[in-house]
């Protein structure tokens, strides 16, 4: 029975759509695998799966982990996520792709520059207290407009309005600490602002004896967004 050049071409379109679909699963089988734990059983652990995964991400190797109908099922009964974030809100920087995890993976706190205030001190104890998170990352980013505006403020005299103002007030104590290094002033401060707030954590009453029995690590870092590395700091 001849068939029509309609069924025809319709079979060519399905083989041809056979083959792109065999060919985009062979190029993610060729993905480097990511760990799917639960929870890291502990800093050091959760460190490695963090720098994994940033590797995974700027090598455009990224895994997609913990995204399918299986884990959003499991998520509904609860979270045990690895590690904790405490990044910018700039939109450069999207936490859960920088370390190419997925959903329960981290728990996230963003706030411009990383201020802490009380909302974003309470949301970190949250993590360690009742999720027992091992692992802390303060990360700053490269190009923080936060920061940015502090610098200003520090050069000015002039502290913006309103809540603005309330941010750059925040930060001017760490920029009015680190030495000025010309060109390179704001990226220093970036990074100061960084181990700042991390040492700050370390100190804070309700964290401090996590970290001094070793069930909590509290590490910074900053998210370079030329070539989407994380470098750490401490």
């Amino acid at each position: 029975m001849a068939i029509s050049r309609r069924s025809a071409l319709r079979t060519s379109l399905l083989s041809s759509a056979g083959l792109l679909l065999a060919g985009g699963a062979a190029t993610a089988a060729s993905a480097a695998p990511a760990p799917a734990p639960a929870q890291a059983a502990d800093p050091d652990a959760a460190l490695t799966l963090l720098k994994e995964g940033n590797r995974r991400w700027r090598t455009f190797r990224q895994a997609h982990p913990h995204e399918d109908a299986r884990r959003r099922a499991a998520a509904v009964e609860g979270q045990s996520p690895f590690a904790l974030v405490l990044g910018c809100a700039d939109s450069r920087v999207p936490t859960e792709h920088v370390f190419d995890r997925g959903v329960g993976d981290l728990f996230v706190t963003r706030s411009a520059g990383q201020v802490l205030d009380e909302s974003v001190l309470g949301s970190i104890v949250y993590g360690v207290e009742h999720l027992h998170i091992p692992l802390i990352v303060v990360m700053g980013h490269a190009s923080c407009g936060a920061v940015t505006a502090a610098v200003e403020a520090h050069e000015s005299g002039q502290v913006p309005e309103g809540h603005v103002g309330y941010l750059v007030e925040q930060l001017l104590p760490v920029v009015e600490a680190t030495p000025d290094s010309g060109d390179d002033f704001v990226d220093d401060c970036i990074s100061a602002n960084a181990l700042d707030i991390a040492e700050a954590l370390r100190a804070d009453p309700e964290l401090s004896g996590h970290v001094d029995s070793g069930d909590l690590r509290i590490v910074a870092a900053r998210y370079e967004l030329d070539g989407s590395a994380v470098n750490f700091l401490d």
